[in-house]
């Protein structure tokens, strides 16, 4: 599989949401591929007007603890946490009553990267016109918390927590 090939920012990034059944063993890429395809499109969901992402991934394992009479701490391997999930929307309250009542219910998530603009429908089809890169885990919107600003757009921050180990990078590459 060939990943994005060449340099670019990130503009063309979104996150999508599968609300359905989730099987009970879904854990690799090619799993959460097969939910979000085209015959589940009515349970699919892209989150509107993303701002800012977080980073994804899992973070290393290393854990910094202190010597006594080291004048630095000694690292050791420990149990990485799960990183802080925060998306940066801009705010239109229509827009977010979809993502209000799916707040604490377990789905799977999909963020998609690409350097070009795609679509939900044809990111869900068979005929993908851009490279992409895509990364997924199971999880659940814990909070949705509205930022008013008084020189810019309204924001809110949503709040994502992760239930499982992140899938990806899985690369569906253009046909």
């Amino acid at each position: 599989m060939t990943h994005i090939t060449t340099i670019g920012a990130g503009i063309y990034t979104y996150l999508d949401i599968f609300e359905g059944t989730i099987p009970v063993d879904t854990d690799t890429a090619t799993e959460f591929a097969a939910l979000f395809v085209a015959a589940n499109s009515a349970e699919i969901t892209r989150m509107p007007s993303v701002r800012e992402f977080p980073s994804i991934g899992t973070p290393a394992n290393i854990v910094n603890v202190p010597v006594y009479g080291q004048a630095i701490s000694s690292q050791v391997q420990g149990q990485a946490d799960a990183p802080s999930l925060e998306v940066t929307v801009n705010y239109v309250p229509t827009d977010m009553l979809a993502f209000e009542a799916l707040k604490g219910q377990q789905v799977a998530f999909r963020i998609l990267m690409s350097n070009g603009p795609i679509d939900l429908a044809t990111s869900l089809g068979a005929t993908i016109v851009q490279e992409n890169t895509e990364f997924y885990f199971i999880g659940k919107i814990e909070a949705i918390l509205v930022n008013p600003q008084l020189t810019d757009a309204t924001t809110a921050t949503v709040t994502l927590s992760s239930q499982s180990d992140f899938a990806g990078p899985a690369t569906v590459a253009a046909v």
